[in-house]
Order: structure tokens, then C-alpha cells, then sequence
């Protein structure tokens, strides 16, 4: 008897589709009710009214690195577009959908949409949008996510059987080519709990959105859907059929233009499943077409229009039947793909994605995409479960912290990044790093739609170094090719100008200076750099030290072999330390700063020598005599050693007060309390450049930021704002100086775990997680900035990823 068992649980397992990777959630992924509001919704500051603010409608984003990526939000609804490199655009497409049918053997059938969010416009008002949003209990309803992951567990009393799907896309570490693929998989799990037989379908939704992605509009009124057409495929595979809907237009030859390509939708049917379809409808309408046929017993009737769209919407759809015998379970994998394979930026130069190495720049190729996606589905999955698990599984740190860490990660993918080739050769001659590589690069954010902004990178790149270490050194040469280029182009000098209330101009780009970014996507970035104006970068005082210290940290991080990267660099490491050394007026060798904003901070004012850029400074001077010393030269490395000891002892001198560092020497600002004062030694004890103040001043500084930028600002729950005044007073000079910034946050929690202050650092950081994640509904819209009341500033932003440093200075502390 007990054989017969194991033998009938056997046939049974190989009647179901092959089981892929878990449908448990990891305990550390982020989690929030279907379709629940988060406690106490935020938003932009009412003085910045042009910020981006979606509301917190959002979701963790799937699409490859440079594939373009979009979200779907944690009601249900696809709603998040960076299709378009550069361009953010926030809009429910209603017709982009999953739906449920499920027939019990005993009891009347149901058929449901699985979102929480009904259109707005009244479209598919024949779809049954009754699903009610859960509790954030797996039971009752659950979003989570733990990027590149998430899953929506939803409601089995709601439902009649469990059903969680997984979604994700293949971004994997120390991936070169897949991890560029513009393809997310939703694999979908369905359990019987009940003792009876039950029949389920899933239904898959899209709507043909070729031409939707040619403006930089906010959404897509203005988008076009003339010639589109879709046609059905079916194909067979191992262990089943795929079959879909493949979503074109009509052409004659290969996609030529940006907006141009091909969608898929595809399912993966394995036996005692029956695939059915519809391949066009209107979306825009009641649908009841679509809706009247599945909702009677999970069936499409596999109708296959010839038909072309001329101006209006056209969508098409799937549906997977199959019975679930009493307590079975079993995965339907669901795949959608895009090929949109041309970038083109403002300046007209057009571009081709990294993924149009493996599968061609046709764009007719979607179909293929999806098909590999399916066939590595389970692989992908288990390689970014192996990927995570140390970190996750790691309780020596708080579970929060965990999840987070990952979380974080999604503006890699998602910030407008871009990774691809000129289509006709290269722009710039003299950018010699892109002439066999891929250039890549992300925003710092969509509301500062600079590419690779150097002094915001120096956070933000810190996952890149870990996990695609080929890539981050690939940007610094990129980076290493500008540094000698010279722009002399006059530009408004901006706050110069509104501060005189006068005229001012600046040169766009001076020799020596490291450039603030890598240009815009409405100009002609990677060829013409250096787009921002507000302030006169080529005279900041902190971009060249961020450079030479990025140097030095992508050398040592990737392994500390790879000296041909440092000899390349190296011309311009002294170039731009040369740059830097004009600064230096008073002959100490300390660099002073020019009595405007003139660093990261960009609205607050640093006079004469500052903790900040004069802290930075000493680290790259270390940093420049340990590569001197790499790349064999000697002279250069004495010379360097010796300015260090004259600014150390400056340094000191002039800002150690006897309990932290003064913010600077001569502004209104210099005594007050600057969280980040310590930023220069943050990054020397990560890259094991030695002390650059005593140790004594260090913990003594830190603990003074801790208990005044920390515990005296938003109840000691928000993390480090800025500045306060030499007794913890709240500042009002600027609107920089009132902020709490996330990624320079994590960059003092970092400094405090390498300096041994774990309780400190961990209840730091913790504001960031308590701010956007917890309470004020900013998840996988991370902003730069908040202020006390937790309204923000600049959403989407790269310097977050700085959390990945305190990873770096836990390890530091283990060694």
C-alpha cells in the first residue's frame, strides 16, 4: 500500500508542470498589504511642485540592465514605463493584466482581475475588479519583495484556491549578457487546499504598445498605435508547448526607430493544461467579449484577427486551464518580453542595446527573447535565491537592514539606465573606453536627469563594484577619457545668478576637472558631458578627490590585480590632483573652498577649509600615492605622501574644535555640526588607506553627530539630517542644511560600524528604512532627500545604494 502511495505521488508530480524554485517568501523581503495604503502617505516638499510624485502605487521594476524596465504596483496594475532611456512616465495601461478563474467540483464558479485599482475611464468595465485588498498577511493578501524578486500572495478565501506568483527578471551578479535581457518571468503558483477537485485558469493580458514610447510626456496621451498588429504562436518546447501572443506592427525590414520594436506573451503548458486565446480586442471598451468567455469556464475562443490598428488601441490575451486534484500543486510560467532595441537621446545619436549582442537589433526578436527566458527560468531563479542568501540569512544584523539591502538595488536597472553602442561608430574620438566596451551609465535621478553624476556615483556606485565590477570599472574609464577634455563653451552660471540677481556665465568644461556627469538624454550624452548648470562644477572642490578615490576603490574591490585599470587612470588621477592643488591659496596643502556651494551640497555654502572637501582631499592624496606606487612611480608617490602629512596636520589645525570638526573656517556655517564631516575617512577606512585623523577624533565626532544630527531630529527615528548647530539646534539657512539625505545616512552608518559603533550605526540607518519604507510610502522610489515633516525631494535617486558600504565596513570589522 505504501508503495502504491509513492508511486501514485510520483505520477502525480510528473502530471503537473515541472516545479520550479520555491513559492515561499524569504523572511527578509519587504512586505505590505494588496492594494493597503501605507500608514501616514507622504510626498514632495509643496515648495517643489515639478518633483516627480506618483503617489505610492509602485512595485519593484523588472527588465534587464539597459533592456528599459517598468513596474507593476502593488495593487496589481502596470503602471511604472522607463521604456524609454531617460524618460520617466507613470500611467495604468488597464488592459495590461492577470486574471483567475476558478470552478470548484461542489459550488458556483468565480472569475476575478487580480488588481485592487478599477481604470479610472471606465474601460474594461465588463471585468469583474471586485478583488479587496489584503491585510500584508500571506493568507489574506501579500506583496513582497526582495529585488530582483517580488510576489503577490493573494487572498485563498477570496479566491477558493492559494495562488502566489513570483516575478522577477534575470539580474544576476557578475553577469554580462543575460542580466541585459528585457524579459520579467511570473511564475505562478496554485494550490488546492481543499478535498474536492477544483478548476483553475489564469489569464494574461497585454496591450500593444509599439509607438507608445516616442515622447518624454509624463504618460501616454499622446502615444500612437497605427499599423499595430498582433498574431498567435505556438510552439513546441521541451516538456510542453510555449504559446502567446507576439505584439508588432507592420514594416517592411527591421526596426529603424527607438519606439519601434515588438512585445511577447507566453506561457509555458505542460500536461493536463489547454491554452487558449484571443488575439486582438479593444481595450478601451467594456471588453465583454473577452470577460464573458473566460468568466464561463476559463476559455479564451481562440479567435486569431488579421486586423491592423489604425490610431486605436489594440490588446490581445491568453488563458492556462487546468485541474487541481485535492491539495495539488503545481507552477505556471508566464513570460513577457520586449524588443526595443534603439536608444536615441535628444541630440539625434542613436544607440544599441547591450542585448542586441545575443539576439540581434532587428527588433523582431521578442518572441526568441522569451522562449530562452522560459527555458533558463528555473535556472535564473535558483542563481538569484543563491545570490541572496548569505545576506538575507545573515542574523547577526537586523531584518529590516536585510531586506533593504537588496531593495535598494532596483535604481541600477531602473534609473533610465542606459548600457549599449553608438549605432554609427563613435561619437567622441577621444573617448577611447568605448570603442570595444558597452557604455554604461544610470540617472542620478528623473528629476535630475544627469547620466553617472560623479559626486552623487561616489555613493551610489558602491553595488555596482561588488556585483558588476567589469561594468563600474568600465564607467570610471569613461569617466577617465573626460577628465583632460576642455568645453570652453560660455553657459548660464545659474544660482550664480540668481544669487547676484545678475548675469553670470561659466565654461562648461575646464581641463583638469572631473566632470559633474556623463551629460543629459535631451542633449547628446556620453559624447557632450558636463550638462549642469546650477552651479560652476568645473570649480568644485570635491569631484576630482571622489574620482581618484573611485580609482582607487574599483582596484581594490575587483581584486587588487587589475593594474592595467590603474595605468590607464593614471594620467588623469595626476591631472586632476593637479586641478585640485590651485585650491590651495594659502600654501598649507589644504585645499579651501571658493565661498560658494561648491561640492555635493549644492545650496550650502563651505568657506575657506571644510571638513567635507578637505577630508576628501586627504583621502585622495592617499589614494593617489597607493596608485603612484601600483603603477611604479615613485617620485609621484613620495611627492604625494609628503603634501598628505602638511594637509593632515592642517586639516586638524584648522577644524578639530576638540570634540567634532567645524563644517568649515569662514562661513556663517563653520562651527555647526555636519553629519558627514567624517566622509573623507569613511572611504579611507573602506579602502584601507589608514588614519586620517586620530582615532579618538573620530569616535568623539561621530558620537557628537549621533547624538545631536540623529537623536535630536525626528525623535531619533528619521536618521542623520545634515546639519545642526554646535548644541543640536535645527538650521535655517538652506533647504539642504533642514534634510535628512538616505544615502549620505548610510554613508555615516557605514563610518560607525568601521569605527565600531554598531548600535549607533544600525539606529542611524533604521531612519532611512522608518521614512520610506515603513511609513511614508516612498518604496522603490527611494528620494535623495527628506525633512522633518518627511515630505521629499528628488524620488528615484542613485545615492541610496551607499547602504551596500556598510556591508563593506561590517566585513572591514570581521577581518
Amino acid at each position: 500500500m505504501a508503495l502504491n502511495r509513492f508511486i501514485c505521488a510520483i505520477l502525480l508530480l510528473f502530471s503537473c508542470f515541472p516545479l520550479l524554485a520555491d513559492d515561499q517568501i524569504p523572511k527578509a523581503a519587504w512586505r505590505i498589504g494588496i492594494g493597503q495604503p501605507p500608514p501616514n502617505p507622504g510626498g514632495r516638499k509643496p515648495s517643489l511642485p515639478n518633483n516627480i510624485d506618483d503617489g505610492f502605487w509602485q512595485g519593484a521594476p523588472v527588465g534587464g540592465l539597459g533592456a528599459g524596465t517598468f513596474s507593476r504596483s502593488y495593487r496589481g496594475n502596470f503602471e511604472r514605463w522607463h521604456l524609454k532611456a531617460g524618460v520617466h512616465k507613470y500611467e495604468d495601461v488597464p488592459a495590461n493584466q492577470f486574471a483567475v478563474f476558478v470552478q470548484p467540483q461542489e459550488g458556483t464558479s468565480k472569475s476575478v482581475v487580480l488588481s485592487t485599482g478599477k481604470p479610472l475611464h471606465g474601460e474594461l468595465s465588463a471585468w469583474d475588479w471586485s478583488y479587496q485588498p489584503g491585510t500584508g498577511d500571506a493568507d489574506t493578501g501579500l506583496y513582497a519583495a526582495l529585488y530582483p524578486k517580488s510576489w503577490f500572495a493573494y487572498d485563498a478565501h477570496q479566491l477558493g484556491v492559494k495562488l502566489t506568483v513570483e516575478q522577477f527578471s534575470p539580474v544576476l551578479p557578475n553577469n554580462y549578457r543575460e542580466s541585459s535581457y528585457p524579459v520579467a518571468l511570473y511564475n505562478w503558483y496554485a494550490e488546492n487546499p481543499t478535498d474536492t477537485s477544483v478548476v483553475v485558469s489564469l489569464l494574461f493580458s497585454w496591450t500593444n504598445m509599439i509607438g507608445w514610447f516616442r515622447d518624454t510626456s509624463p504618460g501616454f496621451s499622446s502615444a500612437l498605435s497605427n499599423q499595430d498588429r498582433n498574431r498567435y504562436v505556438s510552439e513546441e518546447v521541451d516538456g510542453g508547448s510555449m504559446d502567446g501572443i507576439i505584439f508588432d506592427r507592420i514594416r517592411t525590414g527591421a526596426a529603424r526607430e527607438e519606439w519601434d520594436g515588438q512585445f511577447a506573451i507566453a506561457v509555458h503548458g505542460g500536461k493536463g493544461t489547454e491554452i487558449t486565446h484571443m488575439t486582438t480586442f479593444y481595450p478601451q471598451g467594456p471588453a465583454a467579449d473577452v470577460w464573458k468567455a473566460f468568466a464561463a469556464d476559463g476559455r479564451l475562443p481562440n479567435s486569431s484577427s488579421d486586423m491592423a490598428s489604425s490610431g486605436e488601441q489594440i490588446a490581445g490575451a491568453i488563458a492556462v486551464r487546468f485541474t487541481l486534484a485535492p491539495h495539488e500543486k503545481r507552477v505556471v510560467p508566464m513570460v513577457l518580453s520586449w524588443d526595443l532595441p534603439l536608444i536615441q537621446f535628444g541630440g539625434g545619436r542613436k544607440w544599441l542595446r547591450r542585448y542586441t549582442r545575443f539576439f540581434g537589433a532587428e527588433g523582431t526578436n521578442a518572441w526568441q527573447i522569451a522562449k530562452v527566458a522560459l527555458d533558463r527560468d528555473k535556472g535564473w531563479s535558483d542563481e538569484i535565491d543563491l545570490w541572496q542568501k548569505p545576506y538575507i540569512t545573515d542574523e547577526s544584523k537586523p531584518l529590516w537592514y536585510r531586506g533593504e539591502l537588496f531593495n535598494e538595488l532596483y535604481t541600477i536597472a531602473d534609473g533610465g539606465t542606459v548600457w549599449a553602442h553608438e549605432l554609427d561608430g563613435i561619437g567622441n574620438p577621444n573617448h577611447f573606453s568605448s570603442r570595444d566596451e558597452d557604455t554604461f551609465s544610470f540617472l542620478e535621478c528623473f528629476d535630475y536627469p544627469y547620466y553617472g553624476t560623479s559626486d552623487v556615483r561616489f555613493y551610489g556606485s558602491l553595488p555596482l563594484i561588488r556585483f558588476w565590477p567589469d561594468i563600474e570599472k568600465q564607467v570610471m574609464r569613461q569617466y577617465t577619457d573626460t577628465v583632460q577634455e576642455s568645453n570652453p563653451q560660455k553657459y548660464l552660471w545659474a544660482w550664480k545668478s540668481q544669487h547676484d540677481g545678475q548675469f553670470v556665465t561659466m565654461e562648461r568644461k575646464t581641463p583638469g576637472a572631473v566632470p559633474h556627469d556623463l551629460g543629459t538624454p535631451q542633449e547628446d550624452p556620453f559624447v557632450n558631458v558636463n550638462q549642469y548648470n546650477y552651479q560652476d562644477v568645473s570649480n568644485w572642490r570635491d569631484l576630482n578627490s571622489k574620482y581618484v578615490l573611485m580609482v582607487w576603490r574599483d582596484y581594490l574591490f575587483s581584486g587588487s590585480s587589475d593594474v592595467t585599470f590603474l595605468h590607464y587612470a593614471w594620467n588623469s588621477v595626476k591631472a586632476a590632483m593637479e586641478h585640485l592643488s590651485h585650491y590651495d591659496t594659502d600654501g598649507d596643502g589644504l585645499i579651501e573652498n571658493g565661498g560658494f556651494p561648491d561640492q555635493t551640497y549644492d545650496d550650502w555654502i563651505a568657506t575657506g577649509e571644510s571638513a567635507y572637501s578637505g577630508g576628501l582631499y586627504l583621502a585622495a592624496l592617499r589614494a593617489t600615492t597607493e596608485i603612484a606606487l601600483k603603477v611604479g612611480d615613485s617620485a609621484a608617490a613620495t611627492e604625494y605622501d609628503v603634501l598628505f602629512k602638511r594637509a593632515q596636520a592642517a586639516y586638524v589645525k584648522k577644524l578639530w574644535n576638540g570634540t567634532y570638526f567645524n563644517y568649515d573656517t569662514l562661513s556663517e556655517y563653520h562651527d555647526d555640526i555636519m553629519a558627514e564631516q567624517l566622509a573623507g575617512q569613511w572611504y579611507a577606512n573602506l579602502t584601507n588607506l589608514g588614519d586620517l585623523v586620530p582615532k579618538k577624533m573620530r569616535l568623539s565626532a561621530l558620537r557628537t553627530v549621533y547624538n545631536n544630527n540623529v537623536m535630536l531630529f525626528g525623535n531619533g527615528q528619521m536618521g542623520a539630517v545634515n546639519g545642526t548647530g554646535p548644541k543640536g539646534e535645527h538650521l535655517t539657512q538652506n533647504p539642504q542644511v533642514t534634510e535628512v539625505w538616505t544615502g549620505t545616512t548610510f554613508g555615516v552608518a557605514s563610518e560607525m560600524l568601521a569605527e565600531g559603533l554598531r548600535d549607533e550605526a544600525y539606529k542611524t540607518a533604521q531612519g532611512v528604512y522608518n521614512v520610506v519604507w515603513r511609513d511614508r510610502g516612498y518604496f522603490f522610489r527611494t528620494p535623495e532627500a527628506y525633512d522633518e515633516d518627511g515630505m521629499y525631494r528628488a524620488s528615484m535617486y542613485m545615492r541610496p545604494g551607499a547602504i551596500w558600504s556598510m556591508e563593506y565596513a561590517s566585513e572591514l570589522k570581521r577581518k
